[in-house]
């Protein structure tokens, strides 16, 4: 367990005004006046104002952080309102960054909010976090993980890291440069990013939205540690929370002797792959657009389209005439034999993503002539049947 000097030098004073708003906070001891002046005058920057960035943000300008950076370029979709509680109905097409620079404002006007409306690369994070004193991560991605991470230890800051699948949810810091010998970093954890398609997004996987809420809060409670100097922080340890169990657990992390020092920012798109190179290269000259499909169909072929996304997806929206056979048994061999020979495959899935791997099986197992619908169902159903759900 890491207690760490506090992070953030507190503010000259707090107004009449303030000390009436954090009397809460005011009157633990271990808090106290103090510990309510350093997060007066510390610079927080949350990566994302999506799942995880929105209870973050919220508590953390209801906390009292002076300046709240917003890193976001996304606009706000029906579908992010499930988890993504900073945004309402009346959002739904204003960028992000702007609902939640609203939604703070309404829930403390003391805080400064800095809005960067911008994707975060190699070229611009780390000045950008050079202006913080922390930074949490609640990014969906592990090429975006993997820049944060290197950014914070050659920016030199640590950082909270939260991350959500399903009912399932983990939180760590991570700081290289901390006291005492006790840094690490992201990569202590994950050495190298796991295999394209082995763990997929929350929009291919789904999220209890609630879950967001739990992770959430305790990104901002490690936040507040750190920032402030009380208790424990994370760092060197990994907490996992399993929604459906009801437990939370720690696991001790210990830093990886192997692991090469951070000197520099890469391509981190090329280093996780989001899809595979067999995956690439099968994909190429054996891709059809949705209008493709559509007039193929129109013109009579005869098709075999395969779905390879999950029953559960299945049951929110499918292509008419298609099959399902869900990529893992495709991968596995196991569904080989029920595919046809005698006339061309197509393949689908929701985005594109799982069935170019599907599809670098099939040409590894001698269906030369398959191909898979780039854009996946999405793409059908903004293209070329309006009227079906998109999820």
């Amino acid at each position: 367990m890491a207690s760490l000097p506090p992070l953030v030098e507190p503010a000259a004073e707090l107004t009449r005004d303030e000390v009436a708003r954090y009397s809460r906070h005011l009157i633990i001891p271990d808090l106290g006046v103090d510990g309510q002046k350093r997060l007066k005058n510390a610079k927080v920057l949350v990566i994302g104002a999506g799942g995880l960035g929105s209870p973050a943000l919220l508590y953390l300008a209801a906390a009292g952080v002076g300046t709240i950076g917003i890193v976001e370029f996304d606009e706000v979709d029906s579908s992010n309102l499930q988890r993504q509680i900073i945004h309402g109905e009346s959002d739904i097409g204003r960028p992000k960054g702007e609902s939640a620079r609203d939604s703070i404002r309404e829930a403390n006007s003391y805080v400064n909010v800095q809005l960067h409306q911008l994707r975060l690369e190699p070229e611009n994070a780390i000045e950008l976090f050079k202006q913080y004193d922390l930074i949490l991560d609640g990014t969906d991605n592990f090429a975006t993980r993997y820049l944060v991470n290197d950014a914070a230890v050659l920016a030199g800051k640590p950082y909270v890291w939260g991350s959500i699948y399903r009912f399932e949810g983990q939180v760590s810091v991570f700081w290289e440069d901390a006291p005492d010998g006790l840094g690490l970093n992201y990569r202590d954890l994950y050495p190298e990013a796991p295999p394209p398609g082995m763990v997929p997004s929350c929009a291919e996987g789904g999220v209890l939205g609630v879950l967001c809420a739990s992770i959430g809060s305790v990104m901002v409670t490690e936040a507040i540690k750190l920032i402030t100097g009380i208790g424990d922080s994370l760092l060197g340890r990994l907490m996992v929370y399993d929604a459906l169990d009801m437990n939370y657990r720690t696991i001790k992390l210990r830093r990886d002797p192997a692991r090469m020092p951070i000197t520099e920012l890469i391509d981190y798109e090329a280093f996780c792959g989001v899809v595979s190179d067999e995956g690439q290269a099968a994909a190429v000259g054996s891709t059809i657009t949705a209008q493709e499909l559509h007039d193929m169909l129109e013109a009579g072929k005869d098709l075999a389209i395969i779905d390879v996304r999950e029953p559960v997806e299945w049951d929110i929206v499918h292509l008419p005439g298609a099959t399902l056979i869900p990529k893992d048994r495709i991968l596995s061999g196991d569904a080989l034999a029920e595919l046809p020979q005698n006339k061309p495959i197509v393949l689908h899935c929701k985005t594109g993503i799982r069935s170019a791997e599907a599809l670098a099986a099939l040409k590894a197992a001698g269906f030369s002539d398959a191909t898979h619908l780039q854009g996946g169902v999405i793409a059908w159903a903004r293209q070329v049947d309006t009227s079906l759900p998109v999820y």
